[in-house]
């Protein structure tokens, strides 16, 4: 298990290089420049200029990214071009915020994914079946933003329950974690009843059922135990995708989180910001993939045999 554990952290290096130089690429390309984003349109070009040369913007592609990969590599996450602060600073001071919301809204979202799913499975072509999966595909349909802002409308304008923007008071968390609750269960609640129709029709089941088992051990102990699996994929990059939907809810709710610190350096081409963030950002995401991966082996001793040769 060690070797395989440690094979697997290896493939991040590769996996973070790969995306550090597209992210790089992306960035460079596009139109614009940080001197004339920093200094306004009014700004004379050779005042952008000079401040484009002050940054090493004005350098090659390729010069510029061994030059960061560089400084990465010696621990130097860089210097914001906007604010001329450290990146460490400002990222460390908006990062609690966005794992709050994410961490809260990845366990709600899984456990209400994982316990819809399982009482569609048992409930099959039942009311409660039938009203999950229409809540299920209802809520993967409407993108964050305008849930967000549904959101907003009805409990913070209407009837004026919860605030509408910032998180000055634990309230402020309640309509964003909704906001990110509901893709992810609604993903991972499909796939549980997907998966968990399939073990619950395999003979297995049908010679505990044989054996005298009762109905609530063939579901948790049997059926789930082999279900779970393509759901703890699923639950991994839903966690991904729940921090990269912070983005969009942080700017629809004002709360100053990572994601809007990441958005605002996008708009001005803060490369340092936006490099620095996806090298965290993807870090922290291959990571939640190897203890998925390690899961597997913990939960499937057929997978743990093969990991062990």
């Amino acid at each position: 298990m060690l070797k395989y554990t440690i094979k697997r952290l290896l493939l991040i290096i590769p996996t973070l290089f790969g995306v550090l130089f597209i992210v790089f690429a992306i960035m460079n390309f596009t139109p614009g420049d940080p001197g004339r984003q920093i200094l306004g349109i009014s700004a004379k070009q050779e005042a952008v200029d000079q401040l484009n040369h002050e940054l090493g913007y004005d350098k090659p592609f390729l010069p510029r990214f061994g030059a960061y990969i560089s400084d990465l590599l010696q621990g130097d996450l860089g210097v914001s071009y906007k604010t001329r602060q450290s990146f460490t600073a400002e990222f460390s001071s908006r990062l609690p915020v966005t794992l709050k919301l994410g961490t809260w809204a990845f366990v709600f979202s899984s456990i209400i994914g994982i316990s819809l799913g399982i009482l569609s499975a048992v409930k099959q072509y039942s009311l409660a079946d039938t009203f999950s999966t229409f809540i299920a595909i209802t809520f993967a349909s409407i993108p964050g933003f305008f849930l967000g802002m549904v959101l907003i409308y009805c409990f913070g304008l209407k009837l004026g329950w919860l605030p509408t923007f910032g998180i000055a008071e634990a309230k402020g968390y309640i309509l964003p974690i909704i906001t990110l609750t509901a893709g992810g269960s609604a993903s991972i609640m499909r796939l549980t009843r997907t998966t968990m129709l399939e073990a619950i029709r395999q003979d297995y089941m049908r010679t505990a059922k044989a054996k005298g088992c009762t109905n609530r051990r063939m579901i948790w102990k049997h059926a789930l135990k082999n279900a779970i699996l393509p759901v703890l994929t699923v639950m991994g990059t839903s966690f991904g995708t729940i921090l990269g939907g912070a983005v969009i809810c942080e700017t629809v709710f004002a709360i100053p989180g990572l994601g809007t610190y990441v958005l605002n350096a996008i708009r001005s081409k803060d490369i340092p910001v936006v490099m620095s963030s996806t090298v965290i950002l993807s870090t922290f995401f291959c990571l939640v993939m190897v203890v998925v991966d390690i899961l597997y082996a913990v939960i499937d001793p057929r997978i743990r045999e093969r990991v062990a040769k």
